[in-house]
């Protein structure tokens, strides 16, 4: 693992030319909304947006979806992307480390993203208190991986995550009915030149009254 900063910026352009990327979005989409029912007045957090594959999919069924990201040049794709579908309830912010999410929000979404995040549970008590009650939390992320998933490690901080120990903090910072289902497989070519998938979870908690 290595705790450089990944220049997201300059991979934005290119990002949604790999398809596999684009099926997981898809898959991870999903699974989303056969677990939670979204409703047309809910309003959503995508933590860690990237180019948006996963906001898009999800902005149809609800009143809106706002894309937050560290990356500037993944927002920009993002919004040229909502702009040309004709997307008018997506909206895009950037933060930074250090910045309190916005909010409150019916659901917070995430996919993918967790793993470059180095200290996991004050995200979670962040996230915690930026939803609505009742509101829900779903995080996508890879299951264990033996650091095989990416062909460059700088910014990752977890090599996949280990499913009852995400669950306990999860619990540990408030959430209530964590259930967690395997939302996608990711078929991939690993560094030592082996075909490998790679299992990626979906974590969901609720925000309700105890």
């Amino acid at each position: 693992m290595k705790d450089q900063k990944r220049n997201f910026d300059k991979e934005a352009a290119t990002w949604d030319e790999h398809p596999d990327r684009v099926k997981l979005a898809e898959d991870v989409a999903r699974a989303m909304t056969q677990q939670v029912t979204l409703k047309p007045d809910m309003d959503v957090l995508d933590f860690g947006c990237g180019t948006g594959l996963l906001t898009l999919r999800l902005a149809p069924f609800v009143k809106s979806v706002t894309g937050t990201d560290t990356s500037q040049g993944m927002l920009d794709v993002l919004q040229a992307k909502a702009d040309k579908q004709g997307q008018t309830n997506v909206y895009t912010r950037q933060i930074h480390d250090s910045d309190a999410l916005p909010g409150p929000y019916d659901a917070i979404v995430s996919s993918m993203t967790f793993h470059h995040i180095q200290h996991v549970e004050p995200l979670l008590t962040q996230l915690f208190q930026a939803l609505k009650m009742p509101g829900y939390l779903c995080v996508a992320d890879l299951d264990l991986d033996q650091g095989e998933f990416h062909e460059d490690n700088t910014g990752v901080f977890h090599l996949g995550f280990e499913r009852t120990a995400l669950h306990a903090l999860f619990r540990k910072v408030g959430f209530s009915g964590v259930k967690e289902v395997t939302a996608t497989e990711v078929k991939k070519l690993t560094r030592k030149g082996d075909i490998r998938y790679f299992s990626v979870f979906l974590m969901i908690g609720e925000k309700t009254i105890r």
